[in-house]
C-alpha cells in the first residue's frame, strides 16, 4: 500500500498507486484521485485507465494531469487548481515518487496567493522538497 502524505487538510501525495490503493484512499477521505503520471512511463504500473476504473468503481472522481519530462506548465496548474475547485473533498495526487504531484500542488497553490514558505513548509512536512519549482512558486505568489 502506498503511503500518503498530507501535504494540506484537502491534499495528499503519494508514489505511484496500486488498484488496491484506491480503496484505501476512499478510506481515508479521499475524493478526488490525481493520476500525474504519463501512461507508458513504467509499464508494470497501473495504467490511468486502470486506476480511473478503479476510481470510478469505488465512487471516487478522477482527472490525469500528467507531467513528462517537459516539466511543468502553466495550464497543468491551472487543470490542478480546476480540479480542486470542483472538489468538495480531499484530493490524493500521485506519480513515481509523489515528487510530481507535490511540485504541481506547490504551484497551484501560488498562484491562489499562499506564502511560498508556507508552502515549502508544508511540503517538507510531508518529505517533499519545493526548491526545484521554488523560483516559479515565488513568481507565481507574486502575481
Amino acid at each position: 500500500m502506498s503511503a500518503f502524505r498530507k501535504l494540506s487538510e484537502t491534499m495528499l501525495a503519494s508514489p505511484q498507486i496500486d488498484l488496491v490503493d484506491v480503496a484505501a484512499a476512499k478510506a481515508a477521505g479521499v475524493t478526488l484521485i490525481i493520476n500525474n503520471r504519463p501512461d507508458g512511463e513504467d509499464l508494470s504500473a497501473p495504467q490511468g485507465d486502470e486506476i480511473a476504473a478503479a476510481a470510478a468503481a469505488a465512487g471516487l472522481a478522477y482527472v490525469a494531469i500528467p507531467i513528462g519530462h517537459a516539466g511543468f506548465s502553466e495550464p497543468q496548474v491551472d487543470a490542478l487548481n480546476a480540479a480542486l475547485d470542483a472538489n468538495p473533498g480531499v484530493a490524493l495526487g500521485y506519480c513515481r515518487s509523489g515528487t510530481r504531484s507535490t511540485l504541481l500542488w506547490a504551484l497551484a497553490q501560488a498562484k491562489r496567493g499562499m506564502a511560498p514558505d508556507t508552502i515549502a513548509a508544508a511540503a517538507a512536512q510531508a518529505g517533499y522538497d519545493i526548491s526545484p519549482v521554488r523560483p516559479m512558486v515565488d513568481m507565481l505568489a507574486a502575481r
